[in-house]
């Protein structure tokens, strides 16, 4: 049975952000990238968050809060709205997106501007900046 990714994308899963996920595939650009956290997040996959996260601003302290909070919503959606750089030739880039949930019977979103940078060759989340 085909499934199309939770990213949006209208690709199947099989052959969007799983391949990033399982490292069988490097994300081409910080929009990927970002794709690829999205569902990482609906699967509660901290370890692939962890491994996404830019190093100085990993959160390692974190990591059993993320896992518990990804895993108690019901994740309803991915909203890419706009992007800046973070193209295969740039070294940063921005992803402005809103990501939907219900959480306590409520429909809610994250709405932020991420920060992208290669470390090591890769993309990497380094920070966000929260919008309403």
């Amino acid at each position: 049975m085909q499934t199309l990714c939770r990213c949006g994308s209208k690709k199947e899963s099989k052959e969007c952000c799983e391949l990033i996920i399982r490292g069988t595939k490097e994300a081409k650009t910080a929009e990927e990238l970002m794709r690829s956290r999205y569902v990482a997040f609906t699967q509660a996959n901290v370890d692939y968050l962890m491994l996404s996260h830019f190093s100085k601003t990993r959160p390692l302290k974190d990591r059993a809060f993320i896992k518990k909070w990804a895993a108690s919503v019901i994740w309803s959606g991915l909203q890419i709205i706009k992007t800046k750089e973070g193209r295969e030739q740039d070294e940063t880039g921005f992803v402005e997106f809103k990501a939907l949930y219900i959480e306590d019977g409520k429909l809610q979103h994250i709405h932020e501007n991420s920060f992208f940078k290669l470390e090591n060759s890769k993309w990497v989340y380094v920070s966000g900046e929260f919008l309403t």
